[in-house]
């Protein structure tokens, strides 16, 4: 999946959303509180639902250019991308991607019959989450004023 979008919001505060996020994400599953300055190489060990592991290893944070993370499980591996372009002081553009490789060729047919059926589902949710972080960003800017 490959999302190209504008945000209306600085590049700053984009990427400063995403990484508060993967801050978050990695305390509450490892009990660490990491730097932006860790992230990079940093790798730790995830549950999900229906005792699901995964190993989630952050392979670049680059301040305000891009944020990219490995997910690896034993079915598959699968790569997430945000590349993160300054417009002007209040816009941006993000480019996301998202790679999956599956282990096996029944694996790999199982994953596309679901990429098919979610992936619209998928994207959707994925804007509404952008809208949430431009809303956001306005609350931010309203409230300062």
């Amino acid at each position: 999946m490959e999302i190209v979008r504008i945000m209306n919001v600085p590049v700053e505060f984009l990427y400063e959303t995403i990484i508060k996020s993967v801050l978050t994400d990695i305390h509450s599953h490892t009990g660490k509180e990491l730097t932006e300055n860790q992230l990079t190489g940093f790798k730790y060990n995830k549950t999900f639902a229906k005792n699901n592991k995964a190993t989630i290893q952050i392979e670049e944070a680059i301040k305000n250019k891009s944020y990219q993370y490995r997910t690896t499980t034993d079915k598959n591996d699968f790569v997430v991308s945000y590349q993160l372009r300054a417009l002007t002081e209040e816009t941006c553009e993000l480019s996301y991607s998202e790679r999956m490789d599956s282990y096996g060729y029944l694996q790999k047919l199982n994953d596309a019959f679901v990429g098919m059926i979610w992936s619209r589902l998928k994207k959707r949710r994925f804007h509404e989450m952008l809208n949430q972080i431009e809303a956001s960003y306005g609350k931010e800017v309203g409230g300062r004023e």
